[in-house]
């Protein structure tokens, strides 16, 4: 042999010893160069160094009824109604019962004495199996002794579910399910109610007019057996289908089906909306479930008198109605809203009350109401606390206290397996981009638009950069977390303002077109759509800037449009959608995002512009999607307005990380102003630096 090759031959091995302690003694001890003849444990340490030995470039042989990691004996815990053959329930108490298993199999008295006289190897059902008995004798005895302690009073099924998905925290039970070598599974009717919630097309449809059933698209027929299977439960749940899947009528639907199984006689349910959709939610009522007897809490559909009447005595005002419209601001200020007794409770764009802390959020969730559900398309935005502030209402306790949940959402770290287990249930989330979905809806794109400044607008930016600049140096501010967030609370606006117009910021009523680089890109945009005749959606954050828009866009396209913001009288709302999408209607909608970012039905037009961002993706989606949602027959163009070399620009790329969140768990998300906050002085004054190179004069 050559020199060295032995040492050649030899290095694989060397590599795998590093990490498998068999090998490292084989290889001190010689015995790795002489025939061996090994005990079961031994032959087990082997097989499961195997992955070692390959990755380390060794070729592993092994006996054809070993292939991969070996079959494992474990605790399978068997979870489901504590009297046998009884239904299920929000209030249900689940038993459980413990045995050994192979492949969800439970073991034989046979089985069980051989595995617990081997050492480390058995011969089960013709294979080869791994067990550890004296660990699988304690782990069996440890569920057993939980058992016996939760016999007396059971297990909650909101504990059930924790433990199941892995989500539970202290205790014997969750210490035993936590165990590698448990196997959690549901049974009976409990296996049967997760299996409908998980897979509710395969539910049996509910009792609906005949003209109903026809009008639901039939993943629209999914949604309302799942809203039904959890009413009947009494599980609350979220429909959190995508912008524009039609959850308005799903709910329509799942409520005159429960009407029609008499669940709405005790009492009528009630849907809480932005004031923006009242009127929407009527007249989808009246289109497609014109059975349903409807009345609107609200003072513009009551009028005073008849407003005061209501809250003085709701009983008498709701008598004989099946669903009551309100808002989150009159649920909030209306005390007895809150105090009375609704059979059903609704939250419409229930991301309304994603502040836990908030007067519209305790109200919501301090309901009286056995069956709950919300509707959003953005269960989370920013933050997993979001979540917790919408199961609250949903299924109090699943997700536990909220110093609890922020404990464990911090453990999980980057894996969100398990709460996405929790949850999974309680959830139903279908995307217009799944084209087995809507194989019919056009496609949406998305594009940047970069914009120049101009002489006046660099100027300004330049002078607030330097303000910022000089106030981060104040002592006190630029160096304290709660310092640094006020300024930018005060700033962002003010550049938000400059890059939109010079004007908006001095508030000198001018907005002259050339001194805007914004209104130069939405000039060119427009007058190509008016050529082609073509509809458009201008969405902005700021009130203030609908008429100057509007003014503007007047004179590019030779007509009026219209306008809608939080000063538009709700009665007046829905003509205003009504004259947008009629044939003959106004080629463009200058809407404030807050108001109209939601519910709304714009089909008509084909392009959406946000002329200054909102800085939250998902606020944006939901804008974006007036215009993209069943109805629509063309292509929608999205247009994102951002200033070159500007923060605009740069936050436009930091944003887009913060999408991963909510997409982790459920769908689009984000913010910007938390990740301003977050950053040091240094960071905030490189953020605001205008580019020369990037922003050239226009």
């Amino acid at each position: 042999a050559q020199p060295g090759a032995l040492e050649s031959l030899l290095a694989p091995v060397r590599t795998a010893a590093r990490t498998s302690g068999l090998l490292r003694e084989m290889l001190e001890s010689r015995r790795l160069f002489r025939p061996c003849a090994w005990d079961a444990r031994t032959a087990l340490r082997f097989l499961r160094d195997a992955p070692q030995f390959e990755a380390a470039g060794l070729e592993v042989a092994t006996a054809a009824l070993w292939r991969g990691a070996p079959p494992r004996v474990k605790v399978r815990a068997a979870f489901g109604p504590a009297a046998p053959g009884a239904g299920l329930s929000a209030r249900s108490l689940l038993g459980f019962s413990a045995e050994l298993s192979l492949d969800g199999e439970p073991l034989t008295p046979d089985e069980r004495a051989a595995l617990f006289a081997s050492d480390g190897m058995v011969r089960l059902r013709g294979r080869w199996v791994a067990a550890d008995p004296e660990k699988l004798r304690a782990l069996l005895e440890r569920w057993r002794e939980a058992e016996r302690l939760a016999r007396g009073d059971g297990v909650g099924l909101l504990d059930g579910l924790r433990l199941l998905a892995g989500a539970a925290r202290g205790g014997a039970l969750a210490e035993a399910a936590a165990d590698p070598d448990s196997e959690l599974a549901a049974e009976g009717a409990f296996a049967d109610a997760l299996r409908g919630l998980s897979d509710p097309a395969a539910l049996p449809p509910p009792r609906l007019p005949e003209a109903l059933r026809r009008t639901l698209r039939p993943y629209q027929q999914t949604g309302v057996r799942f809203l039904c299977a959890a009413s009947r439960l009494g599980l609350g749940v979220c429909l959190a289908d995508d912008m524009g899947l039609g959850k308005t009528l799903q709910t329509l639907a799942f409520l005159c089906a429960a009407k029609a199984e008499g669940a709405l006689e005790r009492a009528p349910a009630l849907l809480v909306a932005p004031a923006t959709l009242l009127a929407n939610w009527h007249a989808e009522a009246r289109r497609f479930t014109p059975d349903l007897r409807i009345a609107t809490l609200h003072p513009a559909a009551l009028g005073p008198d008849g407003w005061r009447r209501a809250k003085e005595d709701p009983a008498a005002a709701l008598r004989g109605v099946d669903l009551a419209l309100t808002t989150y601001g009159l649920l909030a200020r209306t005390p007895a809203l809150a105090e009375a007794e609704w059979s059903v409770a609704v939250a419409d764009e229930a991301q309304n009350a994603k502040n836990p802390g908030s007067r519209q959020s305790r109200a919501l969730r301090a309901l009286h109401a056995p069956r709950r559900v919300a509707l959003t398309g953005t269960p989370v935005e920013n933050r997993l606390g979001e979540l917790w502030s919408l199961f609250d209402f949903l299924d109090r306790g699943l997700l536990g206290t909220q110093k609890k949940f922020v404990e464990f959402a911090k453990s999980l770290g980057d894996d969100l397996t398990p709460l996405r287990r929790l949850v999974r249930p309680f959830l139903l989330r279908r995307l217009k981009t799944d084209k087995a979905l809507l194989p019919d809806l056009p496609d949406k794109t998305e594009r940047t638009v970069h914009c120049g400044l101009s002489p006046k607008q660099v100027a300004l930016y330049e002078r607030c950069a330097e303000d910022l600049g000089r106030a981060l140096s104040e002592p006190g501010v630029g160096t304290t977390d709660e310092g640094r967030r006020g300024l930018v609370l005060k700033f962002l606006p003010r550049f938000k303002q400059i890059c939109n117009h010079p004007s908006q910021f001095l508030g000198d009523g001018e907005f002259a077109p050339a001194d805007s680089g914004k209104f130069r890109a939405l000039a060119e945009l427009c007058e190509e759509l008016a050529a082609r005749q073509e509809r458009v959606l201008v969405f902005t954050q700021f009130r203030e800037m609908t008429e100057p828009l509007r003014t503007f866009l007047h004179d590019l396209f030779g007509r009026d449009g219209l306008v809608l913001h939080g000063g538009t009288p709700v009665k007046e709302r829905a003509a205003l959608v009504a004259r947008f999408q009629a044939p003959d209607g106004p080629p463009f909608f200058v809407l404030s995002l807050k108001a109209a970012g939601t519910g709304l039905n714009l089909t008509a037009a084909s392009h959406v512009v946000h002329f200054d961002r909102w800085w939250n993706p998902a606020v944006e989606d939901q804008a974006s999607d007036r215009a993209y949602r069943i109805g629509q027959k063309r292509n929608v163009l999205v247009h994102k307005f951002v200033c070159r070399g500007t923060l605009e620009e740069r936050i436009d790329e930091l944003i887009a990380g913060k999408r991963e969140l909510a997409r982790a768990l459920l769908g689009p998300g984000g913010g910007a102003e938390k990740l301003l906050s977050d950053m040091s002085a240094a960071e905030l004054r490189a953020l605001v630096a205008l580019d020369p190179a990037a922003a050239p004069v226009g």
